[in-house]
C-alpha cells in the first residue's frame, strides 16, 4: 500500500517546513508520497517550497494564481499516485504522528474512508467557544442532508481509498470543498469511520484564515450539494 499525503498551502511560511519534517517523520508501514500544492503564497512560501523541492518522495505544484483550497486540492488529488489519498493542513494544528490510527480502518478493511474528528475526546487547544458551535451546527446541518452522523464535517484530517476519490467529480474552489467531498461520499454509501484527534487550532493572530463569511458559504455548499449535486 502507498499513501498519498496531500498538503495544499498558502502563506505559510512560518510553519510549512516544521509540517513536511513532521509528515516525514512519521513511521508508517506503508510507503507515501508528499504532495504540497502552494496556492500562489505572497509570504515567501513558494520560494521556500522550491528549496525544498529536492527532498525524496516530496512533490511541490505551484498554482499561477490564488484558487482556493479546493482548487488546491483537486490539483493534489491529480497528482496523487497513492493507494489512499490523506488531506494534512501545514499550519500545524493536526499532529501527523496521528496517522496510524487515522488509517487503521482502512488498512484492516473496515473502512473506505476515515475522517479525523476533534470533539471525540481527543486532547486540543481551548479557544474560540463560537468557533465550535458553528462547526457543530455546521456538521447537524451536513448530517441532516446526508443522513450520516459525524461528528465533525469541517475537520481537515479526510483519508480515502484513491478508488472512491476517482468516482467524485469534485467543483468548489475553497472551504467549500468538506460539505462537498462530505455530500459526495454519503451519496456513494462509502464506509466512513471517524476517529478522535488531538486539535492544536491557532487564532487569527498566528494566520487563522477561515471566517463567519466561509461558515455561511458551507451552509449554501451543503443545500447545493445535498440538494442538486
Amino acid at each position: 500500500m502507498k499513501v498519498s499525503i496531500v498538503i495544499p498551502v498558502y502563506n505559510e511560511k512560518a510553519t510549512i517546513a516544521e509540517i513536511l519534517r513532521r509528515v516525514q517523520a512519521v513511521k508508517l508501514k506503508a510507503a507515501r508520497e508528499i504532495i504540497v500544492v502552494d496556492d500562489y503564497s505572497q509570504d515567501g512560501t513558494r520560494e521556500l517550497l522550491k528549496r525544498l523541492a529536492h527532498r525524496p518522495g516530496l512533490k511541490v505544484v505551484l498554482h499561477d494564481k490564488n484558487r482556493g483550497k479546493g482548487a488546491a486540492l483537486r490539483t493534489g488529488f491529480s497528482q496523487a499516485s497513492g493507494d489512499i489519498v490523506l488531506i494534512q493542513d501545514a499550519d500545524l494544528e493536526y499532529d501527523p504522528r496521528e496517522y496510524p490510527q487515522l488509517l487503521a480502518p482502512i488498512l484492516d478493511g473496515r473502512a473506505d474512508v476515515v475522517y479525523g474528528s476533534r470533539f471525540l475526546s481527543g486532547p486540543h487547544r481551548v479557544l474560540f467557544f463560537w468557533h465550535s458551535v458553528g462547526n457543530k451546527l455546521l456538521t447537524m446541518f451536513s448530517n441532516m442532508v446526508s443522513n450520516l452522523n459525524l461528528t465533525d464535517m469541517e475537520t481537515c484530517y479526510k483519508v480515502m481509498r484513491r478508488s472512491v476519490l476517482e468516482k467524485i467529480e469534485l467543483r468548489s474552489e475553497r472551504f467549500g470543498f468538506e460539505p462537498e467531498i462530505t455530500i459526495k461520499l454519503a451519496k456513494l454509501h462509502c464506509r466512513i469511520y471517524e476517529v478522535p484527534v488531538s486539535y492544536s487550532g491557532r487564532d487569527y493572530s498566528e494566520g487563522k484564515k477561515i471566517g463567519w463569511k466561509d461558515g455561511v458559504a458551507a451552509i449554501y455548499h451543503i443545500l447545493r450539494f445535498g440538494l442538486f449535486g
